[in-house]
This record gives structure tokens, C-alpha cells and sequence, in this order.
């Protein structure tokens, strides 16, 4: 009787042992998964959690960027709470150590100013022309003789190259390029080709098609593009704004558009396609490339457009600048997004951030959200084509912008982290004074 009891004991113990170890093992894991690098606003401070046998110390004295105290009370438990504060701007390296001894894990701290941007949601017309010429097909040419010929393939141009020279003359437009090939006519010409963001030279001869009595390569190009989006924000100090919050392809080939230059300009919303399930709604806007003309754009990523804006568009724009939200200050709850709809006038509408993704590296899809605005799904149905770039701000920070729609179900989509977007304008702070000259 007295054994069966205290081997009943013994098993309880053991499975209380076992679910102290699961969790345990659990939280020990959760250390591990904690971002390698930690953002702290100057003038704010960062909890950090470390359980025991483990313990957190800087690799130097950074009292003068950082000064890291833990709480003395947790020391009677498994865990010690380690406070950060953010003096002056800067960046110290933790080191997570076993026994205080060996190292385990490091951890970046950067403390970094909050950056102060003013939020978009202006309708925008884009139009952008490519460096060169875009290759959207490859095709036969039917000579003279009435033979068929493909001299682009034979010279081993593909979809979706860019043609930048044709015998060391910059190409700049289709037109240029039916110029440049009947000036040469049948005679064998060295062409600069981009692929993959690798140059790389081949020769081409071209053919005298039958259909038109031209000189042709076998090729269909593209050199422009245009459409509507939504400004997300610019800087008022560096003149600098990001919109649409993904990059613009070819719509035959997919492939990202190298931007020789473009604008944005003032659009006026026309009218709108009500998304469905299965069906994407859209945003039908007009624009004039004479007027109304907000800003240049320098830089076409797949993380949004970027440019300098006018400096009549800045004394124009009533919105005031606010602090952005990084990435690990989001919360999943209420938030709104501002975009414009009716009237060419910017409004706030309601919206739910579903889900916040932990993201090391840059991702279009970073939030998914969900529209709640009885008026924007009323006259939207949700989100729609055109609404990419409609700034998302939480807590009256700015935390990102609108960048997909869910197909089949138009109340949800994903946003891009601000962050993301503000590291494109920072790699592309180099063509500030290219385009500053020429801005207005």
C-alpha cells in the first residue's frame, strides 16, 4: 500500500519536473529567438528578460550611449529583468554569456534618433520611364525573300532584357531604336544588354521586314509606364518621399523597371471599382503631365518609389510631420490608414492590424490588416488597386504603408514596416544632389 503510494508520489513528481523543464526550455529558446539587433529611441529605455544560468553584459563601457542596470528583487528568481536606456545615438554590442563566462549569443544595440516624417495619402499619378528599352517579346522577323529570321534569339536576347546601347549611342526611347536600326540598316551592330543587373555585349544583325520595309531586330519593347498610387510620405528637411510601398514591374514580364527618370504627379480620382471576392477592385484616376507636377522620381525598388518632392507641393501640403513607429513598437489592434477616395481630399479610415510579422530583413508583406471602416468598405468594398502607399499610423506614429490586397477576401491586405521603406531612401541618399538642382 505504502509502495503504491510512493510510486504514485514519485510520478507526480517526475511529471511536475517534466512540465517545469517544457517550460523552462520554452523560455530558455524564446532568449535565443530575441532579434539580434535592438532598436532603442534616445531618451527611452528597453526591457530585456534573461533567465537564469544566463546573464547580459556590454562587451565595453558605453555609459555614454547606453546605461544597462537589471532589477535587484529578481535576482530571489530564475529571471533578471535587464534595463537599457538610450543616452546619445550610437551603437554597443551585449554579449549574452552561460555562467557569466561563455558567450552564447550577441546582440546589436543601436540607439537611434525618432525620425519625424510627414504622412501621405495623396493620390498620385506615376509615370516612369525606363533606362533604354524593355524587351517584352522575342519574335521572327519575316525578311525581303519571304524567309522567316529571329536574329535577336540567335544573338541571345531574352524577355525581359534591357537594351541600353546600340553601337555606343545611348538608347533612349522604342522610337530611337527603329531610328538607330534603319540608319544602320543590314549591317552587323554591337548592343549593351542588361540582364539580372549584369551588363553584358553581343552582336546583332538586323533584318528588312517585308511587313513595313524597316530594319527589326525580332523584338517588342517598352520604355514608359503609368498609373495611379498613393504618396506614403516625405521629409521636409531632405525633400525625400517614398510611395506605393512595392516596386513597378513589366506587366508582361514581371520584372522590376529600371528607372531613367519619372515623376509623380497630382491625380484626380475619376471613379472607383468596388473590390469583390475574387475580384480586385481599382482606383481610376486622372493626371496631366504638365501640371500639377509633385516630385521626381530618382529610385525604383521593390520596396516602393522614391524621389524628391517640390518645394511648392511642401508649402501646399497641410499635414503635419509625426514620429514613426518601429517595427517592434507595432501592436497587434486598432490603427487607421489615410488615403483618398472622394473629392481628392485625404481621410482617415479605420483599420485593424491582424498580425505583426517579426522581420529581420525587408518584406512587402510585414502586417496584415483588415479593413473596419463601414464608409471605405461601403465605397470600396475594402482595399483596392491604387490604395498601395496609404500611410498606416498606430498610436500617432507612422508605421508603414498599404502595399496588396487578399484576391478573396478585399477587407484584408498586407502593409510594408516603415522601416523597410526608410531603408530604400537611405540607400538612395547618394542621388540627393544628382536631383536637387533640378527639382522645381
Amino acid at each position: 500500500m505504502y509502495l503504491g503510494r510512493y510510486r504514485e508520489s514519485r510520478k507526480i513528481f517526475s511529471l511536475l519536473i517534466l512540465v517545469f523543464a517544457f517550460f523552462y526550455i520554452i523560455k530558455i529558446t524564446s532568449i535565443f529567438c530575441y532579434p539580434t539587433e535592438i532598436k532603442i529611441v534616445k531618451g527611452e529605455e528597453k526591457s530585456i528578460d534573461v533567465l537564469f544560468p544566463f546573464s547580459l553584459s556590454a562587451l565595453h563601457n558605453e555609459d555614454t550611449i547606453v546605461q544597462s542596470t537589471y532589477n535587484q528583487n529578481s535576482t530571489k528568481s530564475l529571471k533578471k529583468t535587464y534595463k537599457i536606456d538610450g543616452i546619445d545615438a550610437g551603437e554597443v554590442k551585449f554579449q549574452l554569456k552561460l555562467l557569466g563566462l561563455i558567450p552564447v549569443k550577441r546582440f546589436d544595440v543601436n540607439v537611434v534618433n525618432r525620425q519625424m516624417l510627414t504622412p501621405g495619402g495623396n493620390a498620385v499619378g506615376v509615370r516612369l520611364n525606363t533606362r533604354g528599352v524593355l524587351v517584352v517579346a522575342v519574335t521572327d522577323v519575316l525578311g525581303m525573300n519571304g524567309k522567316r529570321y529571329n536574329p535577336a534569339r540567335d544573338a541571345g536576347i531574352k524577355t525581359g532584357d534591357s537594351i541600353l546601347e546600340i553601337d555606343n549611342i545611348k538608347v533612349k526611347d522604342a522610337e530611337h531604336v527603329v531610328e538607330l536600326l534603319n540608319q544602320i540598316q543590314n549591317t552587323t551592330v554591337n548592343i549593351v544588354i542588361e540582364r539580372n543587373k549584369i551588363k553584358f555585349e553581343t552582336e546583332i544583325t538586323p533584318i528588312k521586314s517585308m511587313q513595313d520595309n524597316c530594319y527589326r531586330l525580332g523584338i517588342w519593347v517598352r520604355d514608359k509606364t503609368a498609373g495611379i498610387g498613393t504618396l506614403t510620405f516625405y521629409d521636409n528637411e531632405s525633400k525625400m518621399f517614398g510611395a506605393l510601398g512595392h516596386g513597378i514591374t513589366d506587366m508582361d514580364t514581371g520584372n522590376l523597371l529600371n528607372v531613367e527618370y519619372g515623376k509623380i504627379m497630382n491625380a484626380r480620382i475619376a471613379n472607383i471599382e468596388q473590390g469583390k471576392r475574387g475580384t480586385p477592385g481599382e482606383i481610376r484616376g486622372i493626371f496631366y503631365e504638365t501640371e500639377n507636377i509633385l516630385g521626381k522620381i530618382t529610385k525604383n525598388s521593390p520596396f516602393g518609389i522614391y524621389g524628391l518632392v517640390t518645394d511648392e507641393f511642401i508649402k501646399s501640403n497641410k499635414m503635419k510631420p509625426i514620429p514613426i513607429g518601429f517595427k517592434e513598437e507595432i501592436k497587434e489592434g486598432k490603427a487607421h490608414m489615410l488615403t483618398t477616395i472622394d473629392n481628392n481630399r485625404i481621410e482617415k479610415f479605420e483599420i485593424e492590424i491582424l498580425k505583426a510579422q517579426s522581420q529581420q530583413y525587408p518584406d512587402q508583406k510585414s502586417m496584415t490588416i483588415r479593413v473596419t471602416d463601414k464608409k471605405l468598405l461601403q465605397k470600396t468594398g475594402g482595399i483596392v488597386q491604387g490604395m498601395s502607399g496609404s500611410p498606416i499610423i498606430q498610436n500617432g506614429n507612422l508605421i508603414g504603408a498599404i502595399t496588396h490586397v487578399f484576391v478573396n477576401d478585399p477587407t484584408k491586405g498586407y502593409g510594408i514596416y516603415i522601416e523597410w521603406m526608410l531603408d530604400q531612401v537611405n540607400s538612395n541618399s547618394q542621388l540627393n544632389e544628382k536631383f536637387a538642382d533640378n527639382i522645381n
